[in-house]
Parts: structure tokens; sequence; C-alpha cells
């Protein structure tokens, strides 16, 4: 066949794969708007308050999806993280709620005298939970139901050190090489785009990396000295020095007004902590680990050490940065065919005859946990995870964010929801990018319900008055227990969508999405909480 023909059928075949992979225009339902309904009528009052003169978008369904109410439900708002909806329910019906993966540790085997010659290499492949995370993940209402406590922490180091004695146990008493935290499964991207400079100094700012360790974060407690005056101390757990702390807080009387401030500059492991802490009162946060495969890689040495390997070589990262060109919005909005895909995940780069591997908890326990304390890093391992699996079957130059929102969007489209209603740039919701019409989140609920995966994703959003990030609202009857819903807070945005049963003993599905409310206030969540209200007790 001449080669212009080939061609032509390439393009052809390009052409109608393209087609296949992009529904239809979506056909939307009038929603009924204003006070021309006994619940319009209530929710016309409560945006009518002053304290309210925020722009607001709400969409409230049945379970099938018919329209109750809608208020602006298909204008764009930020969903904070109401994003993690979307990319749980994605993993969920992709990558299966029983699916793991894979960490490695490979090394070579030793000589006579126990000494491996070559690097040692810790390869991640995005397992969120190499931690001293219990599994299953257990709310306080859990607890309450079986009639248990909370166990004591567990050494968050605890599987590096399984790691360590593994090596020792294989008859290792030095390495000579380095050791290497790997990410290069996939891209490394730390930060999505729009991510807010001044969040990557906390833990919920944590940078992305598919060799994760302990959240990406270390638990800081600034300890007041015993007397007014005196300087406070500062530690880090777990300690590996991987920071230096410069620590000028000063102690003042109990029940005072106390402020402690942390600045640590992009890249720099210099953390500066200054300000006032009250006598009795100790101050505690969690701040972020600059690189994850570094630190990984320094603590594996660490506890080579503590299991009395000597480790002649020094703790390092190995990255493997993206080299696309081709444009992230571009690039997440080609059509994908989602029955296909790479599935990169981790690999040694040389010949490791040894290997020691953990597998992970499984992706429903981890969805649970993410949904219920909204935790960024895990949904944006999620959406990693998803690029590289199902993302572009040649993923050394794309980039693997770019590869998960794709996914997620050809997820979504699937579903029918309309694509001009969402617009992702991460997993988690921090991209002040991400867009979102309040009827897409509702589309999305609806769905949901009819899906295998559903009981097991339903398990893991907050519920009113009980657990999660939902812990301290609806803390009443007949609220109490009765709302499932994803939270999210950006900024000046905030939303809440989910399920809540109504008086007619009926569960409907809302979403509820504000911008532009005024900084440093909470009338806005009050309004959101009455309004959830109202739509029970109309319902």
């Amino acid at each position: 066949m001449p080669a212009t023909s080939k061609l032509s059928l390439a393009f052809v075949l390009a052409a109608l794969t393209a087609a296949a992979q992009t529904p239809a225009p979506v056909a939307h339902p009038t929603y009924p708007t204003g006070p021309t309904t006994p619940l319009g009528a209530q929710i016309a009052t409560l945006l009518a308050d002053p304290a309210a003169h925020d722009h607001w978008g709400i969409a409230v369904t049945t379970l099938d999806g018919t329209p109750i109410y809608g208020h602006d439900e298909g204008e764009y708002f930020r969903p904070a993280s109401n994003n993690k909806i979307f990319t749980t329910a994605a993993a969920m019906a992709l990558l299966k709620p029983d699916s793991t993966v894979t960490t490695n540790v490979t090394f070579f085997k030793p000589s006579a005298d126990g000494t491996s010659q070559g690097d040692i290499t810790l390869t991640g492949a995005g397992d969120a939970n190499i931690s001293g995370q219990e599994f299953p993940y257990k709310t306080s209402a859990d607890r309450r139901a079986e009639g248990t406590t909370a166990p004591p922490p567990a050494d968050p180091l605890q599987y590096l050190d399984e790691f360590a004695a593994n090596v020792a146990k294989a008859g290792v008493h030095r390495i000579q090489g380095d050791v290497i935290g790997s990410d290069a499964a996939w891209t490394y991207e730390p930060y999505p785009e729009a991510w807010g400079i001044d969040d990557m100094t906390w833990g919920y700012g944590a940078p992305i990396s598919a060799l994760s360790i302990v959240d990406n974060q270390l638990d800081l407690t600034v300890t007041p000295a015993t007397m007014p005056g005196a300087l406070a101390t500062a530690s880090v757990i777990p300690d590996t020095g991987y920071y230096q702390l410069s620590v000028d807080v000063k102690t003042v009387p109990a029940n005072t007004h106390a402020d402690v401030e942390i600045d640590r500059q992009p890249g720099s492991k210099l953390v500066r902590i200054y300000g006032t802490v009250a006598e009795g009162e100790p101050y505690k946060t969690e701040i972020a680990i600059n690189d994850p495969a570094e630190f990984a890689a320094q603590a594996l040495k660490l506890k080579l050490q503590q299991h009395d390997i000597e480790v002649t070589g020094v703790a390092r990262a190995q990255h493997r940065p993206p080299t696309d060109t081709e444009g992230f919005f571009r690039e997440s909005h080609e059509p994908l065919d989602l029955t296909i895909g790479s599935n990169s995940g981790s690999y040694c780069l040389d010949t490791c005859p040894l290997k020691l591997s953990h597998i992970s908890p499984t992706l429903a326990e981890d969805v649970k946990l993410t949904l219920k304390l909204s935790q960024n890093l895990h949904a944006e391992l999620l959406l990693q995870r998803l690029g590289a699996k199902f993302g572009d079957p040649a993923p050394t130059s794309k980039s693997t964010t770019a590869q998960g929102a794709r996914v997620v969007r050809q997820f979504l489209l699937n579903a029918g929801l309309d694509g001009d209603d969402f617009i992702f740039f991460d997993g988690s919701g921090m991209s002040s990018h991400d867009l979102v019409a309040p009827r897409a989140a509702v589309r999305l609920l609806a769905y949901a319900t009819t899906q295998p995966w559903f009981a097991a994703w339903k398990t893991g959003l907050p519920i009113g008055g009980e657990d999660g990030t939902l812990r301290s609202r609806f803390p009443v009857a007949p609220l109490k227990d009765h709302v499932f819903a994803k939270t999210g807070t950006l900024g000046e945005s905030r939303a809440l969508s989910g399920y809540v049963d109504c008086a007619s003993g009926k569960q409907v599905i809302f979403s509820i999405m504000v911008d532009d409310h005024s900084p440093g206030t909470s009338a806005d969540r009050i309004t959101m909480d009455k309004i959830v209200a109202a739509i029970a007790a109309a319902e």
C-alpha cells in the first residue's frame, strides 16, 4: 500500500476512535428555580440575607437525577475539595476497590563478607499509606460501634524499618553505594498548576511523588518553656535530620494570646519558627517535606544504620521530569479509550537480583480515609495512578498529572456528564484553575448510585455530626447522621455535595457551591447548612 494511503487510513481510524470516545452533546433537564416552590421560597429567603451576598450555585435532584431545584446550577464554581468526589469515583470505577500497589526495595546480593556492591533503591508506585496509619481506617463512630479505642501511635517509619530488617536478614552488613529514593515510575510534578505558593509550607500542601512516606509531612510541635519569657523548643516526628529548625519562640503566660509563625522558602531545608507560645499550651501543626523521594531515601538509610548496616554512599532522589510540550489543558482534554492503558507501575533501573516488597491497603480503604479527612495528597496519588495506568501508552514524556486529569475527564464523559461543566487541573481541588458546575456534581452523584462500587464509596463520605470533616456540622436531629457529603474550602470558595435523608423518608442529592464570600467569615457556611436543612424539611 502506498505511504499516502497508509497515512489516510491511519487518519480515518484515528478520527473514528476519537468520535467513538466523544459522547454526544448532553441534554440538560430544566431545574425549577426561584421562589415558585416551597423549597425555592425558603432558599430565596436565605440567599437574600445580606450575610449571604456571595455567588451561589445550587442543584438538588432525586436519586435518579430528576431535578428538584436549581440556582445558577450550570455556572462555574471552584469546587475546592469537592473535586475529590470526581477523582475517587473514577478511581473506584477504573482501578477497582480491591486494587493495591507495591513498593519495592532492590539491592545486590551480598558477598561472603556481607558487602552489597551497588546502590540500594526504594521504588514507589503511588502507595499513599507508607506510614503509621492503621487500616482498615476507622472513624470515632466506627470505634464506638465496636467498643474499641484507638491504638497507640505506631512508628511512622515502620515499613522502612521492616525493609531494613529484611535487608539485614539477607546477610547484608555493608552497602557499597548510595540509598536511592526513586519516584521515576511517574513524571515528577510535585505541584499541579495554580497551587498557592503559600500552601507549600504546610502538610495539606505537601508535594506529590510516586514515592510518598508519612503523607509527605512531618508533625511539628513547639513546646513552651516552664516559665514565661524563656524560649520554647521545637521538634518534628519522624525526626531524620531532614530539616534544620531555627527556633525563636518566646513563652508567654498561660491563657495569653499567642502566635507561632513558620517560614520555609521553596526548596530550602531551613525552617524558621518564630513568635510566641502560651505556657502549658504546645503548638502543633504539620509541615510539608520538600522532596519526598529524597526524604524516603534518607529515612531508609537511617533505618539501615539502626540495623547495623553500614552505608558508604549518600541518600538521594531519582526523578523523571516530564518533557512533553503539548500543554496541560490540551493534553488533558484529548479523547481517550479507557479500555487500554500503559500501567507503567514501578520498576528497577538496573539488574537487581534481590527484591523486597510491601503491598498497600486496598484502594477502597484509602478512598475512605481520603474522603473522610479530605486528604489532598492521597487524592493526587489516585489521579497519578489513573494517569499511569490508563493514560498515554508512551508515558515517558507525557505529564502523568495531565494524563490523570484526562482519564478522569473521559470517565466523566462516559458517565454522561457534560464536558463543558467541569475543568480539572489536579485531583484534590487545591488548584484555583479547577471549575465545576453544581449540576455536574449531582449528575455524578446520581450516576454513582447505579454502580457496583457505590456502597463502598459512599461509606467514605463524611457523616453530619458524626465524623470526618462534617463532625462538627449538623450536630443535632433531624440532620445528625443523615447528611452524607463532601466538604470543600479553598480561599473564598466553599462547597458541599452529597446525599441527605429528608422528612418524607426519601433521600435526595444536592450540591451547593459558593464563590467570593467575605474573607475570614463563616456566614456562607452557616447559610449553606441552613439550605441543607431546608432541603431535608421540604422533600
